[in-house]
């Protein structure tokens, strides 16, 4: 089964491998020295000297632990969003009782950096800034590094979703000054779902000092107490622990340079393919495409549903749906992670195939 959906991603062998070890004491010096280990290597790719934390959870308890750590009820925040998980990250926040401003772009654009400046010179009470760089819903990048200086320049927090972006695209956490970017072990780190990973900077924590939102699960407290003795607060997913120590060293011996520049080849030749083929991409801006996943817009000779199930029943290639407002109308493929241009090359040559039995 060619699996081509933004996550989870296919693990490779050696990863799967790692998963099958047997359990040990996770209040244990083994642990300890893996999660140490792992943690020094998660910096790395992170790009920062910040704290960093791996939590049991998805992206979204990611998420969830950036916004209950850094604020306090009725805090003003700006969710600057352009798709589904923009919209879900502020949802967390209200949920919370935050005060959201929610500042929204079209759906197949990407967050505009005079637009954020705009927002934050109208309300100076403003706290932080909720982003999201990669936002898979609709296959566009946001550029985080002008967005984040724009919001330097108020000296206000910046959290930032790098769900399915960390790992895959250029995101330099100290340069560009952000103070905490969560993303998820599914997406380009080529593990099972499971593991979160949030940077928190100096000034995030002298944020979660003041912050009063509540939190037990979550609290980077109990992480930077339990972390200075080797241990999670709470019980860590230890085999996708042993997973991604294997995919960290994968992913280091490649390089970040060179992942860089192999998912923005991949992402290129994907929208090409897709063109070939006489489809149209959805980004309104090929500029700002993701180099993660491909929205392809279905028509009305398209039905991008039909096509998703032929391809799947017919050719063993799985792509994504719409979500939102766009079920229906695009459909998406992942490219992230243990990914090739064979792997590129066979899930065009399925949709090529599968085109003529879906096309009115």
């Amino acid at each position: 089964m060619q699996l081509r959906i933004p996550g989870p991603t296919p693990c490779p062998p050696e990863v799967l491998e790692a998963m099958g070890k047997q359990m040990i004491n996770h209040r244990g010096g083994q642990f300890g020295d893996m999660l140490k280990r792992v943690t020094g290597k998660m910096k790395q790719l992170y790009q920062t000297e910040n704290d960093l934390y791996v939590l049991a959870g998805s992206g979204t308890g990611g998420l969830e632990a950036a916004v209950v750590n850094m604020l306090s009820p009725g805090d003003k925040v700006l969710s600057a969003s352009n798709g589904v998980f923009g919209k879900r990250f502020a949802d967390i926040a209200e949920a919370y009782g935050a005060d959201v401003t929610r500042l929204q772009f079209e759906w197949g654009k990407p967050v505009d950096p005079d637009g954020v400046r705009i927002a934050l010179k109208s309300d100076p009470e403003i706290k932080a800034v909720l982003l999201t760089q990669n936002e898979t819903s609709t296959g566009v990048t946001s550029d985080v590094k002008t967005i984040a200086a724009v919001i330097n320049e108020f000296d206000k927090l910046i959290i930032v979703d790098a769900i399915s972006s960390m790992g895959c695209i250029d995101f330099q956490v100290d340069a560009w000054k952000c103070d905490v970017v969560v993303t998820g072990s599914q997406k380009g780190w080529m593990v099972p779902p499971g593991l979160a990973m949030v940077s928190v900077s100096e000034r995030g924590w002298k944020a979660h000092a003041q912050a009063k939102m509540p939190r037990f699960y979550w609290d980077f407290t109990k992480c930077k107490s339990y972390f200075e003795k080797g241990q999670t607060p709470w019980t860590p997913a230890i085999s996708i622990v042993y997973a991604i120590d294997v995919s960290l060293d994968m992913m280091l011996k490649e390089g970040l340079s060179n992942i860089f520049a192999r998912h923005a080849k991949l992402g290129d030749m994907t929208r090409k393919g897709v063109k070939s083929l006489g489809l149209s991409l959805f980004p309104a801006d090929e500029r700002y495409a993701s180099n993660t996943v491909t929205a392809v817009n279905g028509s009305e000779k398209v039905n991008a549903p039909k096509l998703q199930q032929v391809l799947r029943e017919e050719f063993k290639v799985v792509v994504s749906g719409g979500q939102g407002d766009l079920t229906g109308k695009i459909f998406r493929i992942g490219h992230l992670g243990w990914v090739t241009e064979a792997d590129i090359k066979e899930t065009l040559g399925a949709i090529g195939k599968a085109l003529p039995k879906v096309s009115a």
